[in-house]
């Protein structure tokens, strides 16, 4: 079985489902999760979780993602972007300076109200769905951030630009935001995310090109071991005879791990004694012990 993370292409017309479906078909393994949705119109980086890494999956849906998003002045739809509904279209008046001034003045904190076409929850039932069967909910605003925000292009009535934001933030609601405030009314026409984290669009793979990685046999080169992921980290490695405390998921003292004795500041990876990645761990002062935070393997290998 794969462990690790991939950087997958998401191409148009499939959701973040589908690629994990087709990618268990490719791999022949259950244990596989995707990082965060993608809308099916949308494309581009969708980090997918392999094996033991699929623990990962909620941290890197935490990260940090950046966008190239088209948006269509003049129009506004149900879904907030050109696959919907139009509900109304309107003359865009404002130049190139007002648009401008308009997509920048989103920088920063604002609060967002998700779209009914979205799959979050209102008393158990997910937003779309209830959108489908001809319902509105209120829904109150939430708290994003958006961490940089440039105009590459204006040819009006379509503005490209370049997002990137905080987890929860919907670009299609973004683009309805940034027409409402020209007065114009706005819409998505098409979203590349080009960034999550580390993981960069230069370096994503189709579907099309992970099978024939597999074929060749190759295809483990692309796959990023877990312990990657936390290369930031000054990393342990236990003595032999504490193995079985790690393999098992339990605590441990500084001193029975090599090097220094004293406990370290901050996280921390560790290995058992042959190098096998086991988890992160944090220091406990009180009890002068690490204690696991995220633990990837269990049991004795």
């Amino acid at each position: 079985m794969a462990d690790g993370i991939i950087n997958v292409y998401k191409e148009k017309g499939f959701t973040s489902h589908d690629v994990v479906a087709k990618m268990r078909g490719i791999l022949k393994q259950k244990k596989i999760g995707h990082t965060g949705t993608l809308d099916p119109m949308a494309e581009g980086v969708l980090p997918v979780c392999l094996g033991k890494a699929t623990k990962l999956c909620d941290m890197l849906t935490d990260k940090t993602k950046t966008y190239e998003a088209v948006l269509l002045l003049g129009r506004e739809t149900d879904t907030q972007d050109t696959t919907g509904e139009i509900l109304a279209e309107y003359p865009v008046t404002a130049d190139e300076a007002q648009v401008k001034e308009a997509v920048l003045s989103f920088f920063g904190h604002y609060d967002q109200i998700p779209p009914m076409y979205s799959a979050l929850k209102v008393d158990g039932k997910k937003l779309y769905e209830l959108a489908r069967a001809g319902k509105e909910v209120e829904r109150k605003a939430r708290p994003v951030e958006i961490l940089d925000i440039h105009v590459d292009r204006i040819e009006l009535p379509r503005v490209t630009m370049t997002v990137t934001c905080s987890k929860g933030t919907y670009i299609r609601t973004l683009c309805y935001d940034i027409g409402r405030k020209l007065g114009c009314g706005g819409c998505m026409e098409s979203l590349l995310r080009t960034q999550v984290s580390g993981f960069c669009l230069k370096d994503s793979l189709t579907l099309t090109q992970i099978e024939e990685l597999r074929d060749d046999g190759t295809l483990e080169n692309h796959i990023l071991a877990v312990d990657k992921m936390f290369s930031e980290y000054p990393a342990l490695k236990m003595k032999q005879d504490f193995d079985k405390l790690v393999h098992n998921g339990n605590s441990f003292y500084r001193n029975q791990a090599e090097g220094d004795s004293r406990l370290p500041d901050g996280l921390i990876r560790v290995y058992d004694s042959r190098n096998q990645f086991i988890g992160v761990y944090v220091p406990d002062r009180e009890k002068e012990l690490l204690k696991p935070q995220k633990v990837f393997l269990g049991g004795t290998p």
